[in-house]
């Protein structure tokens, strides 16, 4: 599917998120943590709910890199969750969704998965 074939919802605006935080979004009933990385700002989206806790607060966790990897610690289990691909590194088995984002006319637009 491409870009042009999503269901944008507008969540905020580029500058609520701060560098290396996150924020959560509810996007057609589905809780969104959205975060802004590095000096870029580069934007991802990953389901905000943390599968082993069933509590939604990944928009809260420390954001860092694992390697190569850009990823988000679970404050609860401080499981490592790829902000790319949604994956938990430590228990894939608990890997949550990633959603498409971008910003358009300073407004960050997230489209789920």
């Amino acid at each position: 599917m491409t870009t042009d074939t999503l269901q944008w919802t507008a969540v905020c605006a580029a500058t609520d998120i701060l560098p290396d935080t996150g924020v959560c979004a509810l996007v057609d009933g589905v809780h969104v943590a959205i975060f802004s990385v590095g000096r870029e700002q580069a934007l991802y989206a990953i389901d905000n709910v943390d599968p082993k806790a069933g509590a939604s607060v990944l928009s809260r966790g420390l954001v860092g890199s694992l390697g190569d990897r850009i990823v988000v610690a679970s404050p609860l289990y401080k499981n490592h969750f790829d902000l790319r691909s949604g994956e938990c590194l430590e228990a894939p088995e608990y890997s949550v969704r990633a959603h498409a984002v971008r910003v358009d006319e300073g407004r960050v637009l997230v489209a789920l998965a």
